[in-house]
């Protein structure tokens, strides 16, 4: 992915920016935006903030944190983006207690992007601008490999350094990760299913039951919950 590519042409140094927060500087210089930021949700809310531009951003982030309400409280909840080219319009109704910060702030727009693997919250990108208007298609298209990149750097953040550094929401997260993946494999073998089959097994699995990703995952592991070739599932 180039945008990844370009962060990991620049090393990261004790005294520098963190690898997140060159993301959200390189976000938003690459898109007509006047902040970017990135936070860390959980199924109880907003984790933690681990990036934010500066000014009007950071304050963003920081209400949204406080009030657990806002674009990417909703994106994460709803697994899916919030796109608000109109906040002044749309704020107050949806959002009663973030909308008069936002609006005091000067943020007429914002657009909130959810990362997660399967069931499991990881982040939101938050992309902010002090003017109306819709991203076009490209502008979005653009958006989502951010996202993208976003996720990719929260999933693999301890790599090389350690999880001692990370804030304890993350960490539990990429432990939950590693269940899931070890669940899958387990289910490839079960299943003998490729890992992007068993992944969408089960996904689907998990979305029958109405359950979490990670509780399947774990039935998986214990062997409460099995799977057989042409078989959706055996308990």
């Amino acid at each position: 992915m180039q945008i990844l590519a370009e962060l990991a042409g620049v090393p990261t140094t004790e005294s520098g920016p963190s690898l997140p927060q060159r993301l959200v500087d390189l976000c938003a210089t690459a898109l007509p935006v006047t902040g970017v930021g990135l936070i860390v949700m959980t199924d109880a809310g907003p984790g933690a903030i681990l990036a934010a531009t500066d000014g009007a951003a950071r304050v963003m982030e920081e209400l949204q944190f406080t009030l657990g309400e806002g674009p990417c409280v909703e994106a994460s909840q709803q697994r899916r983006p919030v796109l608000q080219p109109e906040l002044a319009r749309t704020a107050p109704q949806r959002w009663p207690g973030f909308a008069a910060g936002a609006l005091d702030a000067g943020i007429r727009a914002i657009f909130a992007f959810p990362l997660q693997v399967g069931g499991i919250r990881v982040g939101v990108l938050d992309l902010y601008r002090d003017t109306e208007g819709i991203l076009d298609d490209a502008e979005l298209a653009e958006a989502l490999a951010f996202a993208d990149a976003a996720l990719t750097i929260l999933l693999h953040l301890p790599t090389g350094a350690g999880t001692e550094d990370m804030h304890p929401g993350l960490v539990a997260l990429v432990q939950n990760r590693a269940e899931v993946h070890q669940a899958t494999g387990i289910v490839s073998v079960q299943a003998a299913l490729g890992l992007a089959e068993a992944l969408l097994l089960l996904q689907a699995h998990a979305f029958v039951v109405d359950r979490s990703m990670l509780d399947v995952a774990r039935d998986v592991i214990a062997r409460v919950l099995k799977f057989a070739p042409e078989d959706d599932h055996r308990e």
